[in-house]
């Protein structure tokens, strides 16, 4: 069975789980959704004083002269949040949803695709109201490029699903792979030019940073959204040939695992 087709055959059961996921993130929360525009606007307020006025981390102007540092983080920061937490909360899926598991059988990549659909209505509600604060600084072209923006999302979809896949698979024979995860996470974020512009690290090391696909996918989305302009073809192609791969990777091994799944649980 492809991916596809497995999701295709079950429409219903996956839209199902993806409205629990989304009820159940702010359930009994009085903020409620505000709380997916309050959290990145946090983290905005945290890194434009730390980054921007005690390291002095100024990315070059963008387009028509915009230089605002916290636009320019949030146009690459939002697509990580959602990578982060699609691959965070896709690794204790399966173990969470133990009991279902061993009751009935579906797909059982729905859960971990689930939990990255959510994310991705959160993220295209943050990603709007950017577009939308962008042309109020006079930034037409991020309007102008938004169905690239949706390929890149398209693109950081596959990236965050395969990586979803693949660990929500192995924490269930694995369970320190849930903890270990968020310590890689913290680490990748800082390995990434998202927080700090790339021409602020020294040369030498900017061949190593830009073998991480992150780097790319945020260069890419920064690119479209705050410079007016599209990335680079062998950049994007990098970045997709990462998703494409570790997509292809986390539905092979997910299915060489999925079989025993019930037992361990």
């Amino acid at each position: 069975m492809t991916l596809v087709s497995a999701y295709r055959s079950s429409k219903e059961l996956y839209l199902n789980l993806t409205l629990r996921e989304l009820r159940s993130k702010y359930k009994r929360s009085f903020l409620g959704w505000a709380w997916s525009l309050v959290n990145p606007l946090a983290n905005m307020a945290v890194y434009t004083v730390v980054f921007a006025y005690f390291l002095k981390a100024k990315p070059p102007p963008g387009i028509n002269g915009l230089d605002v540092y916290a636009l320019s983080l949030m146009c690459a920061l939002l697509p990580w949040n959602f990578f982060s937490a699609s691959v965070m909360g896709s690794i204790g899926t399966l173990v969470g949803n133990g009991p279902l598991i061993k009751k009935t059988y579906f797909p059982r990549q729905l859960l971990p695709a689930a939990t990255v659909g959510a994310a991705l209505v959160t993220h295209l509600i943050e990603m709007g109201l950017l577009i939308v604060v962008l042309v109020g600084f006079g930034d037409w072209q991020a309007a102008t490029f938004l169905p690239f923006v949706l390929v890149l999302m398209a693109v950081n979809v596959m990236f965050s699903l395969g990586l979803g896949l693949l660990l929500s698979a192995l924490n269930v024979y694995f369970r320190d792979i849930e903890h270990f995860m968020g310590i890689v996470l913290l680490v990748w974020l800082y390995m990434t030019p998202i927080i700090y512009p790339i021409t602020s690290v020294p040369a030498r090391f900017r061949t190593p940073l830009k073998a991480n696909p992150m780097t790319e996918m945020s260069t890419a989305f920064r690119s479209v959204l705050y410079y007016g302009r599209l990335p680079s073809w062998s950049a994007f192609v990098y970045f997709l040939g990462w998703a494409v791969a570790l997509l292809a990777l986390g539905w092979w091994v997910f299915n060489k695992l999925q079989d025993g799944l019930a037992e361990e649980l």
